[in-house]
């Protein structure tokens, strides 16, 4: 799988990862659950290592800890996840579990989620990354009603990640977010890169552009997931799944040549 250079620190990190919101939120015994570490072995075996969660994920973190401390051989996760509370040590409480919870005393990318006090998590995180215990820090969001704050907050601190709703039907970061990542350093993940599930069901049965091969794409969510990762600023995209198949198909678009821009375009067109 390709790689592209986090630009705080110019580690690289592989294209494709996973998200856990929903898909992990399933306890041992369910029979969601026991698909699960098929799922890890796909995004590993095809070198993937992002993994991405949060508090709000219901179990995620839970299941996610739990999977990782019984992968074999060691999982070679890279571990997200964020922090989604009001006040100093209320954050403080939420993170530790956070920790505790997937089994880990370093993780590698904290994120204030939704920017909520992003203010009095950030000093925190600041110190959290001195210590070594995270590796990187983060924001989210998903609402362009947000997107002022989220341009303020990355001009005016230094902030190593952004993950962000960008879906080829959901282009609204490409204006000002995106360029302003680039010109700042920030590393881009992308959330909801279907669009939230709707932009599969528009192309479902529609054929495949015939140059698909020439991109070494063979099914529209690796078409869809490439047209993000064609796009300069972008990072990692982490489409969530339960499903083994759906992940080893996801990873396929991290491989081969980028859209050119006309490609994009075509695509662009015919989505609306």
């Amino acid at each position: 799988m390709q790689t592209r250079a986090i630009p705080s620190s110019s580690e690289l990190l592989p294209l494709i990862g996973l998200g856990t919101y929903r898909g992990f939120d399933v306890a041992p015994g369910d029979t969601a659950y026991k698909q699960l570490p098929a799922v890890l072995d796909e995004l590993f075996r095809k070198g993937g290592t992002l993994i991405d969660s949060s508090p709000m994920y219901g179990r995620a973190e839970e299941t996610t800890g739990e999977l990782l401390s019984i992968h074999e051989p060691r999982s070679p996760a890279f571990l997200a996840t964020k922090v989604w509370t009001l006040g100093r040590e209320e954050g403080i409480a939420q993170m530790e579990k956070s920790f505790s919870l997937l089994r880990t005393d370093r993780i590698d990318l904290m994120q204030i989620h939704n920017l909520l006090d992003w203010q009095t998590h950030l000093p925190t995180l600041r110190d959290w990354k001195e210590q070594g215990r995270i590796r990187y820090i983060g924001i989210t969001h998903y609402t362009p009603s947000a997107y002022d704050e989220v341009e303020a907050v990355l001009q005016a601190e230094k902030i190593d990640f952004l993950q962000i709703n960008y879906a080829l039907d959901d282009r609204g970061v490409q204006k000002r977010i995106l360029p302003l990542c680039r010109e700042r350093g920030v590393a881009v993940i992308c959330n909801r890169p279907f669009g939230g599930g709707g932009l599969l069901a528009r192309l479902k049965g529609k054929p495949l552009p015939g140059w698909v091969s020439d991109v070494q794409v063979n099914s529209w969510p690796q078409l869809a997931l490439k047209f993000l990762l064609s796009h300069p600023a972008v990072t990692c995209v982490i489409p969530g799944t339960s499903n083994p198949r759906y992940m080893a198909d996801n990873a396929g678009a991290g491989f081969g040549p980028m859209l050119t821009d006309a490609q994009r375009q075509q695509l662009i067109a015919l989505v609306g």
